[in-house]
């Protein structure tokens, strides 16, 4: 059974709202930040699986729109990316991004290395590593394509969103218990509930100019969103089997970057950031619904065991990073401590959980202005660049090896 573009939209929308209605009423769902389209889009999956082995129906969607929804995510995140806000992070967001980027390369080398120790395909442990784990849903959905295309992992995309859950799952769980192991080494006490009242000014959260959301903000944004993904898929042709050839939607967020600073430095224009931010999560909303709700469960019964042995081992891992570099590097104080419980949120889940994780700690502890600026940054932006960054020349290693 083929569902067109609007059959595509009008399940995708459905599949959110299940989501939304389940995450609402659900407190495990609700606890762990886990997203309403992987909720609803998996529990359809599950459905349709059971459709293919009962009756052998298939179902198959609109893939353009969903390719479509996913550089409109990208591109909304380029479009967020202030520089003059960026400088305020000074030399701390300097040194965290080097301590994201050492845990992307240990992540790889993990993915790649405990596949081969496992005799599978280096290409599944790369996808159980920074792809899914520091990139999230929206990433490892876009580096599927590229996986499949370059070393024939059909099952590609439904190994990711599985292995981006677990990592959202355990990027919510473990970034409390690591800061409060560090906070008991600092012997740092809890702050009365009257202390702590109105007194987190985060600067990525609260800039001084927010605009409405209206007809005209959101005509601005669709304009910028569209040259973004014009420009991106003309720079990806261009580049393509060249030494800069890189995966579309990167070259969307670098459109996004120059397009967002070259307005707000040169022309003086005020980007509508809510209408980025509106439009971006619906991208990405809907391209995940579509993503998960077209998963083909059978195909991950035979790699489910060596997949999920590298995950616990990528979950150790993070534990250990953010104990032993995290927190030393970012200065071993309290600051250090709620980055620690951030940066275990991004490295294996998103952002939003690693706000999630800030929020725990500064809600007992007190407020740090330094890590609610700068991990909703690096986890918003610079991660997307690093990790593309770095997968590259993995990709490029994995391809020797075949």
């Amino acid at each position: 059974m083929t569902f067109d573009t609007y059959e595509t939209v009008a399940l995708a929308c459905l599949v959110l709202l299940l989501g939304y209605f389940l995450v609402k009423r659900v407190r495990v769902l609700k606890n762990f930040n886990i997203p309403e389209p992987v909720v609803g889009g998996f529990i359809v999956a599950i459905a349709l699986t059971i459709a293919h082995q009962g009756w052998g129906l298939s179902f198959t969607f609109d893939k353009n729109l969903q390719n479509t929804m996913m550089l409109v995510f990208f591109s909304s995140i380029g479009l967020s990316a202030n520089f003059a806000r960026l400088i305020k992070g000074g030399k701390p967001l300097v040194v965290f991004l080097v301590v994201a980027a050492g845990l992307i390369c240990l992540q790889n080398l993990v993915g790649v290395l405990g596949s081969m120790a496992l005799g599978i395909d280096p290409a599944y442990g790369l996808i159980a590593s920074s792809v899914t784990l520091t990139g999230g849903h929206g990433t490892g959905a876009a580096w599927a394509g590229t996986l499949t295309s370059k070393f024939g992992i059909n099952s590609a995309m439904e190994i990711a969103m599985a292995c981006a859950t677990f990592g959202l799952v355990f990027g919510g769980i473990i970034g409390g218990p690591v800061a409060s192991f560090l906070l008991k080494r600092m012997h740092k006490d809890e702050v009365a509930e009257d202390e702590n009242i109105d007194d987190i000014e985060e600067a990525f959260e609260k800039p001084v100019y927010r605009r409405k959301v209206n007809t005209r903000t959101i005509i601005e944004t669709i304009t910028m969103m569209s040259i973004c993904l014009f420009v991106g898929q003309h720079l990806s042709a261009a580049t393509k089997e060249t030494a800069f050839e890189l995966p579309t939607f990167v070259w969307c967020l670098f459109t996004g970057v120059i397009v967002r600073n070259s307005l707000a430095h040169i022309f003086k224009f005020k980007v509508a950031d809510e209408a980025v931010d509106v439009l971006g999560t619906v991208g990405l909303s809907l391209f995940l619904a579509i993503a998960l709700m077209s998963l083909k469960l059978w195909e991950l019964a035979g790699l489910a065991l060596p997949v999920f042995i590298i995950l616990s081992v990528q979950v150790v891992v993070m534990i250990l990073y953010a104990i032993f570099v995290t927190y030393r590097a970012m200065g071993k104080d309290y600051d250090a401590v709620v980055l620690s419980a951030g940066h275990c949120g991004f490295g294996l889940g998103a952002t939003p959980t690693a706000v999630a994780n800030m929020q725990v700690v500064t809600s007992h502890f007190g407020p740090s202005h330094k890590a609610f600026l700068i991990v909703p940054m690096v986890g918003a932006f610079f991660i997307d660049l690093l990790n593309a960054t770095i997968l590259k020349g993995f990709l490029a290693f994995i391809s020797v090896l075949h």
